[in-house]
């Protein structure tokens, strides 16, 4: 469905993207996190079309994304910062994008006012962060994309609507096979709706494969004793006498090594994705450093 190739994009000196390439699947939902800084926002905009890379290739369906208003008109966006024309309501952003995207089913953002229960002609100006972005769902699952980009889609929503616009999104992807990109902060949340994932790091992909490949080929042991030579180790820590080791393995591989170890107690846990993240990254190195002396 996307296609990114050797995509490099440049500010002055400053190599946000360099060389990077990623895919993302029809009827996928796809998790890209990286620290602040890493170039998520800026690849972003070069996917919906806002910035031109300085070289690399984008493609949706084989065909250009920049200046394509076609393929443009098929892409929903939620940027984190929300825009609003000044004393625009519901009712005048529904006008506005039925005129701009071709596909919008007026009759399904009727119905989502029964979900997000927003007032149809107060100005969206006063709406509460929180509702700004029902809104911005509203409007954009409206225009049936068949690709939705979404920056930190669920930042400002209480408990109840991130699980209706998470609901909402599954079923888009479901029902009619939408491709979702979702850069968010909230690894836990991305745990539980991605089918694949891609860490970003200073502009590269550092890593990018399936949610269930990424957590099958990372775990954690802990033990009393050394591990094995021929496990590769991302992070090692002890306390007491028990040591916890992450490794780079699979579960089964990590028994078979520890078949043959005279060892009084080992144990083996799966990760979180954010325990990959923070030892994809480094491991100490991206630890929270104690600077208050």
């Amino acid at each position: 469905m996307l296609d990114v190739k050797n995509l490099t994009k440049s500010f002055g000196t400053f190599k946000a993207l360099d060389d990077l390439s990623m895919h993302i699947s029809e009827g996928t939902v796809y998790g890209l996190v990286g620290p602040n800084g890493a170039g998520k926002s800026t690849l972003i905009r070069c996917l919906t079309g806002v910035y031109r890379p300085d070289s690399g290739t984008m493609l949706m369906e084989g065909q250009r994304i920049y200046e394509n208003p076609g393929i443009k008109s098929r892409i929903g966006y939620i940027p984190d910062d929300i825009f609003y024309f000044p004393s625009a309501t519901m009712e005048d952003m529904r006008s506005y994008y039925r005129n701009t995207y071709p596909r919008f089913d007026n009759a399904l953002f009727n119905r989502l006012f029964e979900a997000f229960q927003l007032p149809r002609k107060s100005p969206i100006r006063r709406f509460s962060k929180g509702m700004q972005k029902q809104a911005a769902f509203q409007l954009a699952i409206s225009t049936r994309p068949d690709v939705l980009i979404l920056d930190e889609p669920v930042d400002g929503l209480d408990p109840v609507m991130r699980r209706q616009v998470l609901s909402l999104i599954l079923s888009d992807v479901a029902e009619r096979g939408v491709s979702v990109l979702v850069s968010s902060h909230n690894l836990r949340e991305l745990e539980d709706i991605c089918d694949h994932v891609g860490i970003l790091d200073h502009g590269k992909m550092l890593l990018e494969r399936s949610l269930a490949d990424m957590q099958g080929n990372t775990v954690k042991l802990q033990m009393v004793g050394t591990v094995p030579e021929n496990l590769p180790v991302l992070h090692a820590s002890a306390s007491g006498r028990l040591n916890t080791y992450i490794l780079r393995a699979s579960q089964e591989q990590v028994q078979a090594a520890m078949a043959g170890v005279d060892c009084p107690y080992y144990d083996i846990l799966p990760l979180s994705l954010e325990e990959i993240f923070i030892y994809e990254l480094g491991g100490a190195d991206y630890a929270v450093k104690d600077i208050l002396m």
